[in-house]
């Protein structure tokens, strides 16, 4: 029997541990088959739970310490394994990739009921599922054949207008593959803001359908985990972390709206389920599918260069067209209701038909500004403004969460003359109801359906008729198939434009053109109005063309000429402290450090001030590595951080392909 085990733990540390494979008790038999495993130990002066990766009847050549110093292993604390030597294999995979510890990347794939937040939970065990098998148009039959064309070598890409049929192409490639005795995993961007897609899966397949979300106890989670290992269900659907589930014949992997930022992790460590859906489809030989009506800026070049196989959908099939989209420059009154929307609004309601308003903002007014002196109110403990919510009364922080009683004057000067400026789903809220006294009106944002089902009652009210307007921020632009709208009304269309990130203009175009894919999804007289105080802006203007390869190619061209993704990879370290100076020494010593390590091709950006320069009370620094290839890069980092430790007043984050530079 082995007795010696290897663990790795959740702790930033780049190494594995030793454990002796037996009780502590004397005369207990040694413990075989722990590979797979958790199990307590003592770590230095804390008891801890370690995952075991490997077992040997040796110690490896020159251990440091003696047989009789070696710590046994306190408890076994799985029945059954939870993972095999493959999930082992991604886990250090990941670790080099993604420059963190082994045990950190370990514990990110398991069940903890934790890893993510994806909104309000969606309940199904009472939902009414009827199964729906629908006439495939030749596109489609198309897309289906090729994505399971046991010839192909490369992953393939659904792009296609909203309303097209997408959903319906994925749900037949995952009947293929069963039918093969092989499983399926099917991810989303977030649960609570795409239920139908999941609905439709859990229709389809029944109990052989499992859903991974956030809403599951930890111990649903790891009951749910363990059904999947057992091969009990076979079709896995849920957010980012699903891209681990352990099916054991892995045969097809599908990212919906594979555009989606929620599909990066934002803690350690920071993987993006597509880059590790596409390891896992490598490893497992299997197809790898992707879709969106906008897809990222990469994964529209690599469908140019042809590394990826494009299938391409271009007719709505519940009978509706693309609605006209008409862009409004918002005046210097501050309404946030112009009058062609009011207009349109009623000519809805006359029609029998609803509207959505969408605004990517929560809240009242966004901030407090003095006319006097120019004084911001923010937030204590972060480089933002406060917004002010009024249905709470008070100035929240929407990073931190402190919030502070609204001033009565300006508390720089004191000047009366200070009030709120810009607006939030609060603001349209109120002024909707004001402008239509007799509309039934319904708010959809993390404020408004925190309780459990609420989300979903509310979603389920408006596709009955039952809501004349919904309005609310990014919870009503994913995923949702309502027959009723008429009218899209995107209030303001510049909230994300400019900030101080490459990918700023990208994400507003998805946004409008994915807010707008809600009208006119089953009838031909759809209509979009955009307003915007920019609306000369190239992601709006070719967003309400309709004009996507317009945008792309720009868009591309704008990257290639600044150095930015696609066209060379990016390794970014943020340097964070109580202390600015801490934070700024660190970022300053890491690029003095690391700029040796890289090859001549590459280069480093900063050190600088991040542009959210302060949360929760610490200081953030960063420096951004670039090259036209990743391995380098990662070289470098990890090199770095694996032998240089931070002074315990500094955090350090690694991110590889950062997503967002804030």
């Amino acid at each position: 029997m082995p007795r010696w085990v290897e663990v790795v733990l959740n702790v930033p540390i780049f190494q594995s541990f030793t454990y002796r494979a037996e009780p502590e008790k004397p005369g207990k038999d040694p413990i075989d088959g722990l590979v797979g495993r958790r199990v307590e130990v003592r770590f230095g002066s804390r008891t801890m739970i370690a995952f075991a990766v490997g077992e040997s009847d040796e110690l490896p050549a020159g251990f440091p310490l003696a047989e009789d110093a070696i710590k046994p292993i306190l408890r076994v604390v799985d029945a059954e394994p939870l993972f095999d030597e493959r999930e082992i294999a991604l886990s250090r995979w990941i670790a080099s990739f993604y420059l963190c510890a082994p045990g950190e990347a370990l514990a990110a794939m398991l069940p903890s009921g934790k890893r993510e937040a994806d909104g309000p939970g969606i309940a199904f065990d009472d939902a009414d599922f009827s199964r729906q098998e629908l006439e495939l148009s030749e596109e489609q039959r198309a897309a289906v054949d090729g994505i399971l064309d046991p010839a192909a070598q490369t992953p393939a890409y659904l792009y296609g207008l909203t309303g097209t049929g997408k959903t319906e192409v994925f749900l037949r490639a995952a009947e293929g593959v069963l039918a093969r005795g092989k499983g399926v995993i099917y991810l989303v961007p977030e649960i609570a803001l795409t239920h139908q897609v999941v609905e439709s899966v859990v229709a389809r397949f029944g109990n052989e359908a499992a859903v991974l979300h956030s809403g599951l106890t930890g111990s649903k989670r790891l009951a749910e985990w363990m059904r999947i290992r057992r091969g009990e269900a076979r079709i896995v659907v849920g957010a980012r972390s699903a891209v681990f589930a352990p099916l054991p014949d892995l045969g097809l992997i599908i990212i919906d709206e594979e555009h989606d930022p929620s599909y990066k992790s934002g803690t350690t460590p920071r993987y993006h389920a597509r880059q590790v859906a596409m390891r896992r489809a490598a490893d497992a030989h299997c197809p790898l599918v992707m879709g969106s009506a906008t897809p990222s800026i990469e994964a529209w070049r690599l469908m140019g260069t042809g590394e990826l196989r494009r299938f391409r959908l271009t007719s709505r099939l519940a009978g509706g067209v693309p609605p006209e989209i008409r862009v409004i420059r918002l005046g210097a009154d501050g309404s946030a209701l112009s009058a062609a929307l009011v207009r349109e609004i009623r000519e809805a309601k006359e029609a029998g038909r609803q509207s959505l308003l969408f605004l990517n903002r929560r809240g009242f007014t966004h901030f407090y500004r003095c006319n006097t002196c120019g004084f911001e109110l923010k937030c204590r403990n972060c480089s933002v403004p406060l917004t002010w919510h009024r249905a709470e009364g008070a100035m929240k922080c929407h990073y931190c969460g402190w919030q502070v009683e609204p001033p009565r004057a300006c508390p720089e000067c004191g000047s009366l003359d200070a009030g709120y400026a810009g607006f939030g789903t609060e603001f349209i809220e109120d002024e909707v109801r004001r402008t239509f006294p007799g509309y039934t009106v319904a708010r959809v944002d993390a404020d408004s359906v925190s309780a459990k089902g609420e989300l979903k009652r509310t979603l389920d009210e408006f596709r009955a008729g039952k809501i004349d307007i919904l309005l609310g921020t990014q919870m009503v632009a994913k995923g949702l198939n309502f027959p009723g709208v008429r009218l899209v009304g995107i209030a303001l269309a510049d909230t994300g434009l400019h900030m101080p990130d490459f990918r700023a203009s990208e994400r507003t175009f998805a946004l409008i053109t994915q807010v707008a894919g809600r009208a006119g999804r089953f009838f031909p007289d759809g209509r979009v109005l955009v307003q915007t105080w920019s609306p000369e802006n190239p992601a709006i203007a070719f967003a309400a063309a309709g004009d996507v390869e317009g945008f792309y190619a720009q868009e591309l061209e704008q990257r290639r000429a600044l150095g930015f993704p696609p066209f060379t990879r990016l390794v970014r370290l943020v340097f964070r402290s109580k202390e600015a100076a801490v934070a700024e020494e660190g970022a300053a010593g890491a690029a003095a450090l690391i700029a040796p390590l890289l090859p001549p091709e590459a280069d480093i950006l900063g050190p600088a001030e991040c542009p959210l320069a302060l949360i929760s009370g610490n200081h953030r620094f960063h420096l951004i590595v670039r090259g036209p290839a990743m391995a380098p890069l990662n070289r470098a980092v990890y090199q770095f951080l694996s032998q240089n430790k931070p002074p315990r007043a500094l955090y350090i984050e690694a991110d590889a392909d950062p997503v967002s530079l804030l």
